[in-house]
């Protein structure tokens, strides 16, 4: 949807997911989207690079946000906000859904 305005299909992903969940990593972008991981790292990088993004370790993971900085942070962030509302509900599903602790042992689904 965003595609043509960002460029390409792994900085649109990478765009909607750090808004939609606030922070990820390379990997986990890419599993959510089923797409080559070094493509992602490339977006991050670059993203990262022209002051669109910012990184903090935790542990061995290099985790992304949105630069609290920049300057259309608010009009990005609402840009890419109103195309996760008019994307099909199985991506806003998945973009939504942020499960990042393993389940207990015999939890019911």
């Amino acid at each position: 949807m965003l595609e043509a305005v960002f460029g390409s299909t792994s900085a649109e992903r990478v765009l909607l997911f750090l808004v939609a969940r606030g922070e990820g990593y390379a990997t986990e972008i890419a599993r959510t989207f089923d797409t080559n991981q070094s493509q992602i790292q490339k977006q991050l990088d670059r993203m990262e690079r022209d002051g669109l993004l910012v990184n903090k370790v935790v542990g061995r993971t290099r985790v992304y946000s949105l630069n609290p900085r920049f300057a259309f942070k608010t009009e990005l962030e609402a840009l890419v906000s109103k195309a996760i509302e008019l994307s099909p509900e199985k991506l806003r599903e998945t973009l939504v859904l942020n499960r990042r602790r393993p389940r207990k042992r015999n939890k019911p689904l």
